[in-house]
């Protein structure tokens, strides 16, 4: 069997009964995360722009988060996908090598929306998705995403023409269409990083997926084995194709058990570095007037991601290693969206200290950034922070998700609206269907 009909037989094999509690739980915090980034990214420029744009010709069944008005389901998928991702706070899976449920989410609950999905078809079909998308990047390896493609934008879209698929219900010759179909559209460059256009890979992905299922599903062809076969995706996005890689059982059992929620508003690869400068400072005591260096030590995936030098706006502070630690050592919170904003990257407090800050490309990749911190008196500070680790403490965890969702949904929609979608999300695979889920999201 190829490995695009295997990745489409192991979709089609995930059921609601043979699902993990814990898995279903993770699934649900997905969509309950999903909702609170999509409502604070509602009101970013980017999303805006995409929502007024679609919303010239606004009507149709699917909600669009954090606004007025309705538009068909891939529409909406395009609008939600973008407003997901406008704030780079959403989700990641280091085996993706991105953010693995704003691809899938928008055009799987504008598709479960309009179809009345119940809940429990939507977890379904979302850990299908995620399953194989993080299988198919890990297939592929890092060397696409270190040449410039975004795992977002490519893999994403395939992650999310899967979803649908399962959502559906398509047989497998549909599924492998929909496959093919999903990858000759999946496109998006890390150029764009720091640009209203990081964001946009999102909502694109998202609304091409959705795209290629329904197409799929009315009979529409493509070609078989897809991923694997001559000129097709392996080919001209990797060259270090593996599908025994890619198929292997993840050690934890599902990749949805090493999903990683983002607590800092800012690209994932300078979480390490902020924890590690900011846990220095916690335990020194240390002021920003005794700060006289700063060094952090990158590898070559961050050089290429996220080591904008001087960054002007609010979106280019977002992928800067100096910005962000500068933001640190000054006393900012990297978990307040408005921190990264266009004043704020302006800041003379800021810039003076990021001027302290350097960035050294002197270790291998992967792996926890560390952070040296010279002080005036003479002392050198270090501290090597891991965050890749999942939260184990699922009450901790909860609590966290629970916090974050509120800072980002009360401010748009109201603290009773906001408390609707989470006990909704909470008991989503309870759910009948989906309408009075979206409904509670839209203003």
């Amino acid at each position: 069997m190829s490995f695009t009909a295997e990745l489409v037989r192991r979709v089609r094999a995930v059921t609601a009964d043979e699902l993990p509690d814990d898995v279903i739980e993770l699934a649900r915090s997905c969509v309950l995360d999903w909702f609170g980034v999509t409502l604070a990214g509602s009101r970013e420029p980017a999303a805006a722009i995409v929502a007024d744009e679609l919303g010239t010709g606004a009507g149709g069944p699917a909600t669009v988060v954090g606004r007025s008005w309705q538009l068909g389901t891939r529409d909406a998928a395009l609008a939600n996908g973008t407003a997901s991702h406008a704030l780079d706070y959403d989700d990641v899976n280091q085996a993706m090598y991105g953010h693995p449920s704003v691809p899938i989410l928008p055009a799987l609950l504008a598709l479960a929306e309009v179809r009345r999905s119940s809940g429990s078809e939507v977890v379904t079909a979302f850990v299908a998705g995620y399953e194989a998308e993080c299988a198919l990047a890990r297939a592929l390896g890092g060397d696409r995403y270190q040449r410039g493609f975004h795992a977002t934008a490519t893999v994403g879209t395939v992650g999310a023409a899967l979803a649908c698929a399962r959502l559906l219900g398509l047989g497998a010759d549909a599924t492998e269409m929909a496959v093919g179909i999903a990858v000759t559209q999946a496109a998006g460059l890390k150029a764009m990083f720091g640009t209203m256009c990081k964001p946009l890979h999102a909502g694109l992905a998202s609304s091409a997926g959705l795209l290629s299922a329904l197409l799929a599903a009315r009979g529409f062809t493509s070609a078989r084995g897809a991923v694997e076969t001559v000129q097709g995706f392996a080919e001209t996005h990797s060259a270090s194709f593996d599908p025994d890689r890619g198929l292997a059982r993840p050690t934890a059992g599902w990749h949805l058990r090493s999903h990683l929620f983002k607590y800092h508003a800012a690209c994932y690869e300078t979480h390490s570095a902020i924890e590690g400068v900011r846990r220095i400072a916690a335990t020194s005591g240390l002021g920003p007037d005794q700060v006289e260096s700063v060094t952090i030590h990158a590898d070559s995936a961050q050089l290429r991601m996220c080591a904008i030098e001087e960054p002007t706006t609010g979106l280019e502070t977002k992928f800067s290693l100096r910005h962000t630690a500068a933001l640190v050592l000054v006393g900012r919170d990297t978990s307040a969206i408005e921190t990264f904003s266009d004043s704020q990257a302006r800041d003379p407090v800021v810039v003076a200290m990021r001027d302290r800050v350097r960035v050294v490309a002197d270790r291998a990749p992967g792996g926890p950034t560390p952070v040296e911190i010279r002080t005036t008196d003479g002392r050198v500070l270090q501290e090597t922070y891991d965050v890749a680790v999942p939260e184990t403490d699922r009450v901790r965890r909860a609590e966290r998700l629970t916090a974050k969702f509120s800072s980002l949904a009360v401010p748009v929609v109201g603290a009773e609206r906001a408390d609707r979608i989470a006990a909704a999300v909470h008991a989503l695979d309870q759910l009948a269907d989906l309408r009075l889920l979206m409904a509670a999201s839209a203003c």
